[in-house]
């Protein structure tokens, strides 16, 4: 079968053999340090070379200039001290038959000018982006001179690197800003005409092949239709790619639609989960049939099923599973050992690039491992030790992740859960039918449980005797948290919670105040649920924006919704107290910011979220019996060591409680929990 799988054929891209047709796109972790890929970049790279896949792509848009400011950890390319790193990477994956390119851009407007060294931002035109909300200055001809300049020298760099290849950033950057009549106002040689508008990228390429020669590997990742009225229009953005075809200068075509300018823009090029899986397909099998080229492409293509299309279709020659690799980075190496069912699923939770746009690093949200390669295996192997009895109080994301490592490591598992199905929190967020698709963070563990031999047992709301029956060696309690109201003056009685909502115990009043004190996807998931029943809301929030534990990317189609559905949006307003007033109830609302500032709101029901409080009492219950009484050496869960300290010579077993059985938090750290601790069991 695996000689006959389209993925698994090789592709020739001029000398470079790429052993199958599966690559990561380059995109931005923002692991770098320094601006620079050492270890934690490497590592990261490395273990998808080791996953199988044939070509990873470095860097989302390394930086040629020093006037392109990093926006979210960009690598620094104008920079010689990136060679050796960059060395080491390209060596790491090729040990493996895995090709490293890597993708360099001038940012242009995307990104702001009050950073590194407080140079003013340019592009085509002094058209603002609405994302980093810098003002650009527009290019002059001595920046264009040292920007081709600066480019040529970064791929001169990354050709002494030893990577195999480079492709340059086309889209919401500066070279692409050049041909879009939405960034490009110019009326002189450079904008007006394609041919003009076209001129900067020319100038580019004639330098760069000027600099790594004739057979170093030069691609473009490129917007070949903007997708609104004032951009680059499908008919131009095809011309652009059939002319960079047959030009000589480039040898693929990285093929992408739409515009990244806004939050709602970005989601329409890298859709979130709820939204259409490979929207872009078939356009880029267009620019393939019109160009007769080489067309790569990436955008929301998670599984194997799809990818395989991909290519058998010939809409592809290489096919990008870029958020799919930082779910599991081994996904090919399955696929060739017959193991497709195997492959942890990306759930389009789209944790990783919100992390990002926020200015944190990517995290899977539940792959721990993605990101923490040093000291987290994507592969659990079996403990040095005698195996153990391994009891699991819970089966949300952290119980389940425990109860997955644990038996990877070769203990005997059982797995205790009061509810009749497993997921906790997650299966109850998957009640939300647009995010239906964060079951598969369940679905999967409970088939790593069944292939690993770990018992689940259903409806058991345990106790300390039914723990202690089962005489354990190790207890993880991962009991979760109970909703919890924020602190109120009156009222407390008078209020439903998020959960109720979402549950569907408690169905949407005609006229609701929902009260969000937490900021993550609980109260909003609850808003849209409310909205979507055609009840008149009001969402209010004491933050001075809404949702801040959720990124701009998650952020935009609960707006929609709100939008949609005529939702009031509330922020810096705090619920003080809710009373009864006939068939109705009032909600007094205060102001932080004013002494005495009061509005009351009359509506049919109020709904809060405020997290959870931790659902411990068993966890306390165990802990006297316990040898470590449940206490964790901290210092060494980070740096390396027996973590349980003995403190009971007694004890009977090792007991410790993970997830927001804790505190609450969320489902990486959920997930997170249940891997570093139990790797230490």
């Amino acid at each position: 079968m695996a000689a006959k799988d389209p993925l698994l054929q090789p592709f020739q891209l001029r000398h470079l053999r790429l052993k199958n047709r599966v690559m990561s796109t380059s995109h931005e972790p923002a692991y770098s340090e320094d601006g620079l890929p050492k270890e934690r970049y490497r590592l990261y790279h490395a273990e998808k070379a080791r996953g199988g896949m044939a070509l990873t792509m470095t860097a989302g848009s390394a930086i040629v200039s020093r006037d392109s400011p990093a926006a979210f950890g960009n690598l620094q390319a104008y920079r010689d001290e990136i060679v050796p790193w960059l060395a080491e990477l390209a060596g790491a994956c090729h040990e493996h038959d895995c090709k490293v390119m890597i993708q360099l851009t001038h940012l242009g407007r995307r990104t702001g000018w009050n950073k590194a060294d407080w140079l003013p931002v340019l592009s085509a035109s002094p058209v603002r982006e609405p994302a980093h909300r810098a003002f650009p200055k527009q290019a002059e001809e001595w920046d264009i001179e040292r920007i081709v300049a600066d480019y040529a020298s970064a791929a001169q760099r990354m050709k002494e690197a030893g990577l195999d290849g480079i492709e340059f950033e086309s889209y919401g950057h500066l070279m692409d800003g050049f041909w879009s009549p939405a960034t490009n106002r110019r009326d002189d040689d450079f904008g007006g005409s394609l041919d003009n508008r076209l001129r900067f990228t020319n100038l580019v390429l004639d330098a760069v092949r000027k600099a790594v020669g004739p057979d170093f590997i030069v691609g473009i990742r490129m917007v070949a239709d903007e997708d609104f009225s004032a951009g680059l229009s499908k008919e131009e953005g095809v011309e652009i790619a059939r002319r960079l075809a047959s030009s000589g200068k480039v040898d693929f075509l990285n093929v992408i639609r739409g515009t990244i300018e806004t939050d709602a823009a970005l989601t329409k090029v890298i859709p979130i989960t709820g939204m259409r899986s490979a929207p872009h397909l078939d356009f880029a099998g267009e620019v393939r049939a019109a160009t007769k080229f080489p067309v790569f492409h990436a955008a929301r293509i998670q599984d194997v099923a799809t990818a395989r299309h991909a290519i058998a279709s010939g809409k592809l020659d290489m096919v990008g599973m870029t958020r799919a690799h930082i779910a599991d980075p081994h996904i090919l190496r399955k696929v060739m050992e017959g193991r497709e069912h195997e492959i942890r699923p990306c759930v389009g939770a789209t944790y990783c690039l919100d992390r990002i746009y926020e200015g944190g690093e990517a995290l899977c949200i539940h792959n721990a491992a993605t990101g923490r390669e040093a000291t987290i295996p994507h592969v659990i192997g079996r403990a040095a030790d005698a195996p153990r009895k391994v009891v699991v109080v819970g089966a949300g994301p952290a119980g389940l992740e425990a109860a997955r490592v644990a038996a990877a490591r070769g203990h005997a598992v059982t797995v205790l859960e009061a509810a009749e199905k497993a997921g906790g929190q997650v299966r109850l967020a998957a009640h939300n039918p647009r995010r239906r698709e964060l079951i598969g963070i369940v679905d999967w563990r409970l088939s790593e449980l069944e292939r690993l031999g770990a018992e689940v047992r259903y409806n058991i709301w345990a106790e300390a005797d039914d723990v202690l029956g089962l005489e354990p060696d190790v207890v993880v309690v991962a009991t979760g948290g109970l909703p919890q109201n924020p602190p109120l003056e009156a009222g407390d009685d008078l209020v439903i919670s998020s959960w109720d909502i979402v549950s569907g115990a408690v169905k949407p009043a005609d006229n609701v105040l929902l009260y969000d004190d937490n900021g993550g996807h609980q109260g909003m998931t609850a808003a849209e649920i409310v909205a979507n029943a055609g009840s008149r809301l009001e969402l209010v929030s004491p933050e001075r924006f809404f949702a801040p534990e959720m990124g701009g990317m998650n952020h935009v189609p609960y707006v929609r919704a709100f939008h949609e559905k005529g939702v009031r949006v509330t922020i810096n307003t705090r619920l003080r107290s809710v009373r009864r007033e006939g068939n109705q109830l009032v909600a007094v609302l205060c102001s932080d910011f004013a002494d005495g500032w009061c509005e009351e709101r009359r509506v049919d029901q109020v709904v809060v979220e405020h997290g959870t409080q931790a659902n411990d009492d068993l966890y306390h219950a165990l802990k006297p019996l316990s040898k470590n009484r449940g206490a964790v050496d901290y210092e060494r869960l980070v740096t390396g060591g027996d973590i349980f300290p003995p403190r009971n010579r007694d004890g009977g077993f090792v007991l410790f409680r993970i997830g927001d059985a804790v505190a609450s938090r969320n489902i990486h750290a959920a997930v997170y929990d249940g891997i570093r601790f139990t790797l230490r069991v």
